[in-house]
């Protein structure tokens, strides 16, 4: 559950959602079903945009405050692009540095947590989730070309 939940605009081929700046992410609160556990600046997209094929979500960490668990994945490796602040990652018994910029690519069997080193700005990052192995082929072998001149005139705005 998730407290806060932005207002959703959908097409037949789309939807949208605007959950504001980065730093305001504490305003949503992820309360996990299957344990008493809630975490101040977690939101999953999922079920907010009706996502297929991963999990995303946007998450901000306090300074100077540690994620309180580590965990694990079954069957989904996570990408982690973080877009503020100054952290430590750990993988396993690895601690490495974590700021703007920083990609991490986590295995589902990697034991994983991370805290927020900056005295000042909060750590924030956006996790996406999806089934490790599941995407051998390349982008580009996936998308095609539309032959449809672009156009921004009499299109309807939502």
């Amino acid at each position: 559950m998730t407290q806060g939940t932005p207002t959703v605009r959908a097409g037949q081929n789309f939807a949208v959602a605007d959950f504001g700046l980065f730093s305001d992410l504490r305003r949503f609160i992820f309360e996990a079903p299957e344990a008493p556990l809630a975490l101040e600046g977690k939101v999953f997209l999922k079920q907010i945009l009706n996502l297929s094929s991963a999990e995303i979500s946007f998450n901000n960490l306090p300074p100077k405050t540690s994620l309180p668990f580590y965990h694990k994945h079954r069957l989904n490796e996570e990408i982690y692009i973080f877009i503020q602040g100054d952290g430590e990652f750990q993988v396993d018994d690895c601690v490495f540095p974590v700021k703007e910029g920083t990609v991490v690519r986590v295995d589902p069997n990697g034991e994983r947590c991370m805290r927020n080193i900056s005295d000042h700005e909060d750590l924030c990052w956006v996790v996406i989730q999806s089934r490790a192995g599941s995407y051998p082929d390349h982008t580009i072998q996936d998308g095609f070309g539309v032959q449809k001149r672009v156009s921004w005139v009499n299109k309807q705005r939502v």
